[in-house]
């Protein structure tokens, strides 16, 4: 075993990992990395088949980005926001303003609080929230989330978090928060949203219960005197709940529902943000303009840890006051606005708008399109669902019955496995494969890709491939 696999195993707590399995084997040991490719100590490649954990956009060791950590660097690493200013991260909040807002959207998000990662980026826009309504409106904050949300780890994201498995421990820790049912089409609990084949991409009307359900709660809610102040939620794409893609017109419903009731709109962008859906918001796809914004993960193009929350002038304006009035915004982070998060974060808004990249970005997008097709012809393959540059294969017993594995059976992470002895890495959702390439991959590398996940869902689940006439 190398030994930095022994020092691992002797010292480090792994995130969401069983640790009784974890040291059972040596771990890959990521060494360096170029582009979409990770080398790890053995000299192996691997191709960073979800972008390191949904935060890499445009590849690893990137030249820009690089440089302009390194003229940073030269100039000073970190300095506190607590009574200091700084020049890159004034420049970065003014360009996040400039890049989030659509033209004439309202609210206009003019405010930037930065922070640290996903969590606290909600956490900042759950108190800001939460503060503002105490300060402007009769009624307690009461928050709604989507079923299967996952906004983060800290109490308050977690107690806006719907996924048992995931939240249940520390329910004696928690608010309460309500739910609404996801638009999982693919397991629509009212039967409704079944494609017209397969293979569909687009699945046929269904009236939308789950948007009506929505509507009615809300509306319930206000007529009992209790509305709900704000509605959180992943637009488009909801990531950990096992990558649901929302049908069309179901966030722009839900959102105008909400925002009808009273309620602000608080958007997790956390995963979907930076053009990983098309645009750079995946807002923007239905023409919502929420009242909070949180983004993290591809922020600082996968390179540190940085995170940031936008907000309005008015929820602005709740917390001025003389000093002694103690209306401050008492919340703060010690890296908080930090120097080199900055310039990789300005190096990579510069990535993402620079010519030609939106265009690339669209034929990558293509070309994981047609790479994913080729896996309908297995028959655990339940369902396909794409939006952007973010995909995930939900793995099956059998797709004409949509028996789900259970758990316990760890069949994702057994593809996972396999899949990483073909040179790819990615980390399944229970039993959905996460399909989320770096910006800078190559439709040579989707076609490995796929073709290498093909394998091994058929070795790892011992079934023959379905031959479907087209």
């Amino acid at each position: 075993m190398h030994p930095l696999a022994k020092l691992d195993h002797a010292h480090i707590w792994h995130p969401f990992t069983q640790m009784q399995d974890w040291v059972t084997r040596e771990p890959i040991i990521i060494a360096s990395a170029k582009g979409a490719m990770l080398r790890d100590v053995h000299g192996r490649e691997y191709f960073d088949g979800n972008s390191s954990i949904w935060t890499n956009l445009h590849g690893h060791n990137h030249p820009a980005i690089n440089a302009a950590i390194n003229r940073q660097l030269r100039q000073v690493a970190h300095t506190s926001a607590l009574g200091l200013a700084n020049e890159p991260a004034s420049i970065l909040a003014s360009r996040l303003v400039q890049s989030v807002n659509a033209p004439n959207a309202k609210p206009w998000l003019g405010k930037v609080f930065f922070s640290d990662d996903g969590s606290t980026a909600i956490e900042v826009a759950l108190k800001l929230s939460y503060e503002f309504t105490r300060r402007t409106r009769p009624e307690k904050p009461r928050f709604l989330a989507v079923d299967g949300a996952y906004h983060g780890d800290t109490i308050g994201a977690v107690s806006l978090g719907q996924i048992g498995i995931f939240h249940s421990a520390y329910k004696g820790l928690l608010f309460k928060s309500d739910k609404v049912p996801a638009p999982y089409c693919y397991r629509c609990p009212f039967n409704k949203a079944a494609p017209e084949r397969r293979d569909a991409r687009e699945y046929r009307m269904c009236g939308f219960e789950c948007a009506s359900r929505f509507e009615r709660k809300v509306e319930s809610a206000k007529r009992a005197g209790r509305p709900y102040t704000g509605f959180v939620f992943e637009p488009v794409m909801q990531g950990a709940a096992g990558m649901i893609a929302q049908p069309k017109g179901w966030l722009s419903r839900v959102t105008a529902a909400a925002r009808a009731h009273g309620a602000q709109l608080l958007a997790d962008e956390v995963m979907t943000g930076f053009s990983r859906t098309g645009p750079l918001l995946a807002c923007h796809k239905e023409q919502v303009a929420p009242d909070f914004v949180a983004l993290a993960k591809g922020l600082t193009g996968g390179y540190l840890p940085m995170a940031a929350t936008l907000t309005s002038q008015e929820v602005f304006n709740a917390f001025l006051g003389k000093y002694e009035e103690f209306k401050t915004f008492f919340h703060g982070h010690s890296y908080t606005g930090n120097q080199l998060g900055s310039a990789a974060a300005l190096a990579s808004l510069d990535l993402l708008k620079a010519s030609g990249a939106s265009m690339k970005r669209q034929r990558l997008t293509d070309s994981l399109a047609a790479e994913l097709a080729t896996l309908w012809r297995l028959e655990n393959v339940g369902d396909i669902r794409q939006e952007g540059l973010i995909a995930g294969i939900e793995i099956v017993r059998d797709w004409r019955t949509k028996a789900p594995f259970d758990l316990r059976e760890r069949a994702g992470i057994r593809v996972c496995e396999a899949l990483a002895k073909r040179g790819v890495l990615t980390r399944p959702i229970g039993n959905v494969i996460v399909v989320m390439p770096p910006y800078c991959a190559t439709p040579q590398q989707l076609r490995h890709y796929m073709a290498a996940l093909g394998e091994s869902i058929e070795q790892t689940l011992a079934l023959k491939p379905l031959r479907l006439k087209r």
